[in-house]
């Protein structure tokens, strides 16, 4: 089989790559922004920026499945607002993805797999957890860009022989993840004292790089009853913030060092920096349920939140 995996550089790119390689079967195009990015032994090398005008038919020639992670992610554009925004977010994740299906579509690609975002869901649940057959209700213009993208290739699918599938995946982490997870486990090695322990009653879902590429792989890639379905995907176990935090210093071990501040005091003081955006991360729910995932791929995550962890601090010894 030949793939060609966009991002392949990013944190989940670079698992996804390495698992496709070690199957022995998969021959990888293996696509970054720049051209002089270093690359794996074995794959061959497509570089482009992701947008509405690129040319992808070279990078596509002979592919049967097409793993799209590339995106533009949140804190590139986070300095942008409203309409500004949103045109931002569009040109990569909507405009430049629909422009990508629709020529592997041109070009015989058989399946087509997109990494979306629970964010499609929503930014928080409530009384009970997001599935993947729930109204969307992106509250931000990068949740809103998968959406349009989300749409625009079940349309796509409607109107050729390629298959779809979409996975929107919540907070996905590892030994190097990025963005506000990658920070706190770099706080956690690093002994800081946190106010975070008393935040014991919310539930979020988490997701470990592992346990995702091992959906992408062997779900999504090749399951008959993945075409044109979206699923939703995570470890099945889902921690408070303080359990967070105790966990991730166990697998780098440390031991956690937490303040019990009030809520209260935390809601105030997110809101006297203009961050109260944070104060909902920290303590809000944010879960999933993944039973159609599980039902229909016949799918079970392959590692438990421990053991995820555990290969977080294996990895950085």
């Amino acid at each position: 089989m030949k793939v060609l995996v966009t991002g392949a550089n990013g944190f989940v790119g670079r698992s996804l790559v390495k698992r496709l390689l070690e199957s022995g079967t998969t021959e990888v195009i293996f696509h970054t922004r720049a051209q002089n990015e270093p690359i794996p032994d074995g794959c061959k090398h497509f570089a482009a920026i992701v947008g509405p005008e690129t040319d992808w038919t070279t990078a596509l020639r002979g592919v049967d499945a097409v793993f799209h992670l590339a995106a533009r992610a949140h804190k590139l554009a986070d300095r942008r607002s409203g309409a500004e925004a949103t045109a931002v977010y569009r040109s990569v994740n909507t405009d430049g993805t629909l422009r990508l299906a629709t020529q592997a579509a041109e070009c015989g690609v058989r399946r087509f797999i997109f990494l979306s975002s629970i964010g499609v869901n929503g930014s928080e649940t409530f009384d009970h957890p997001f599935t993947a057959d729930d109204k969307p209700d992106p509250q931000t213009p990068y949740a809103l860009s998968k959406l349009e993208a989300e749409r625009g290739l079940m349309s796509l699918a409607q109107q050729s022989v390629m298959e779809v599938v979409i996975v929107r995946a919540p907070l996905v982490y590892g030994a190097f993840a990025p963005g506000n997870l990658g920070s706190l486990l770099n706080a956690v090695r690093h002994h800081r004292l946190l106010p975070l322990g008393a935040i014991r009653q919310n539930r979020r879902s988490l997701v470990s790089v592992e346990n995702l590429v091992d959906l992408l792989t062997t779900g999504c890639l090749r399951h008959v009853a993945a075409k044109n379905q979206v699923f939703l995907v995570c470890d099945d176990q889902d921690l408070s913030t303080t359990e967070l935090v105790v966990t991730m210093a166990h697998a780098v071990g440390v031991k956690a060092r937490l303040l019990p501040i009030p809520l209260w005091m935390l809601r105030i003081a997110t809101g006297l920096v203009g961050k109260p955006h944070v104060y909902k991360q920290l303590v809000g729910n944010l879960q999933v349920d993944m039973a159609k995932t599980r039902e229909l791929l016949n799918w079970t995550p392959p590692k438990t939140v421990v053991e995820g962890f555990q290969l977080v601090g294996n990895n950085l010894r």
